[in-house]
């Protein structure tokens, strides 16, 4: 897949790496303070604030500067960005339960149940996805309709029909064989919710016209689906190389193991393809999200 574009790799590297320092600066500012006898508080921060590679707040950073030009990060930008950040880090917390997907590793540390216990992991989350709930209803600088709308975005994305019911359909239907389509729904659910989540906080902050905001939802779609299958072909990797566990896909179905491998590969390059061409209908096909898309082709997940 190639990509003509203005600016080199070298230039866009720098572009994300500033953008993920940023992020993890304004989160550590939004996480509570965490003194060693507060269990809850130390395991928000070590969940979330682990290094990792921020594409959520990435998406609603680098759309925000495809369609406004903006040349840094705008406050209510990097707000959002956390309050998507923390949601992530919150899923995670409940996915590597022992009743979820039962994991010991994390962004190469061990999971947050196995540091603080269950109890913490629970609670920690909770505590997550109400102070992102909160960053996304209260951001200044933003009119009170579109804070209404940015809140029921994020609340969409997270529950009954969003990330809660992709959680569900892998652990409750992931066991037994499966035809391709209910596999790709189920990651719809699983990997898409936030990263549509993602574009559309940034198309509503930037007033993007309902063209663009349409192919937007199109692209992060595709990429989200295109991330998940990546997810799934590095879980034959060491731990050490993905930072998690691995082999923990043995038995479920997904594509990989309906499909095989190089079939999985292809459909990457599909999704990817579809992606591109909707930014391109959103007339952004040569800005950053175009560069995000060369960035997930040239690299391993």
């Amino acid at each position: 897949m190639a990509i003509a574009l203005p600016d080199t790799q070298h230039d866009f590297e720098a572009t994300v790496s500033t953008l993920r320092a940023q992020v993890d600066e304004r989160l550590g500012q939004w996480l509570p303070l965490a003194p060693p006898q507060d269990a809850i508080a130390t395991a928000m921060r070590e969940g979330t604030l682990a290094p990792g590679k921020r594409v959520r707040p990435l998406l609603l950073l680098l759309t925000l500067k495809d369609l406004q030009q903006e040349t840094t990060a705008s406050d209510a930008g990097l707000d959002l960005a956390c309050a998507l950040e923390m949601v992530h880090a919150a899923s995670l917390f409940l996915d590597d339960m022992p009743c979820m997907d039962n994991a010991e590793l994390r962004r190469g540390r061990p999971t947050i149940h196995r540091q603080f216990g269950e109890d913490v992991a629970v609670l920690g989350s909770v505590a997550l996805l109400s102070q992102a709930f909160s960053i996304a209803a209260s951001t200044a600088g933003i009119d009170a309709p579109t804070r209404n709308q940015l809140v029921r975005l994020l609340s969409q994305a997270t529950g009954a029909q969003g990330l809660v019911r992709g959680q569900f359909h892998d652990l409750r239907e992931g066991q037994r064989a499966r035809p391709l389509e209910a596999i790709a729904h189920t990651n719809r659910l699983k990997t898409c919710p936030l990263f549509t989540a993602a574009v559309e906080s940034a198309a509503l902050l930037a007033g993007a016209s309902a063209s663009q905001m349409r192919h937007l939802t199109g692209f992060a779609t595709e990429l989200g689906l295109a991330f998940q299958l990546l997810d799934d072909l590095s879980d034959g990797l060491s731990p050490q190389q993905i930072g998690k566990d691995s082999g923990k896909d043995a038995g479920k179905s997904t594509v990989v193991a309906l499909l095989g491998p190089e079939a999985a590969r292809q459909h990457v390059e599909e999704h990817l393809a579809r992606a591109e061409q909707h930014l391109i209908d959103a007339d952004i096909g040569d800005g950053h999200l175009a560069q995000l898309l060369e960035y997930f082709c040239a690299r391993p997940h």
